[in-house]
C-alpha cells in the first residue's frame, strides 16, 4: 500500500485547501492537490492527497471514502501510477478513416466522418 490517495468524484467548489483539511482530520497532509483544466481553470472533479505514511493513508480510505460533500459521494482509493498512454491517432489524412457509410475512395475516404464521402475523391460514382 502506498501513501498517495486517489480522490474522485469531487464537488467542483473544491480547491486544494479543502483536501487538506479534509483529510488532514485523519493524519499528517503532506499534498493535496485537485486537478484543474488548464484552458478554463475549473476543476476537473478529482484530485489527489499524500498522507504521512501507509497507515494514516489507509485510516484515510476508510474514513472518506463514500463520503458526502455537495450531494457527491466521494470515491477514495490507492492512487495507481499512471500507464504508459499510446500516442493519440489524429486518423484523416491520406489513407486515414473515411467516415460512418460513406462511399469512400480516393485518398483515404475524405475527411470527416458522417455519409456521403467527400474530401478527395469521396463520394460515389455513377459509371
Amino acid at each position: 500500500m502506498g501513501n498517495k490517495l486517489y480522490v474522485g468524484n469531487l464537488p467542483y467548489s473544491f480547491r486544494d485547501e479543502d483536501l487538506q483539511q479534509h483529510f488532514g482530520a485523519h493524519g499528517t497532509v503532506t499534498s493535496a492537490k485537485v486537478m484543474m483544466d488548464r484552458d478554463t481553470g475549473r476543476s476537473k472533479g478529482f484530485g489527489f492527497v499524500e498522507m504521512g505514511d501507509d497507515a494514516q493513508a489507509q485510516t484515510a480510505i476508510n474514513a472518506m471514502n463514500g463520503q458526502q460533500f455537495d450531494g457527491r459521494a466521494l470515491t477514495v482509493n490507492e492512487a495507481k501510477p499512471m500507464e504508459a498512454r499510446p500516442p493519440r491517432s489524429g486518423g484523416g489524412g491520406y489513407g486515414g478513416g473515411g467516415g460512418g457509410r460513406s462511399g469512400g475512395g480516393g485518398y483515404g475516404g475524405g475527411y470527416g466522418g458522417g455519409g456521403g464521402g467527400g474530401g478527395y475523391g469521396g463520394g460515389r460514382s455513377s459509371y
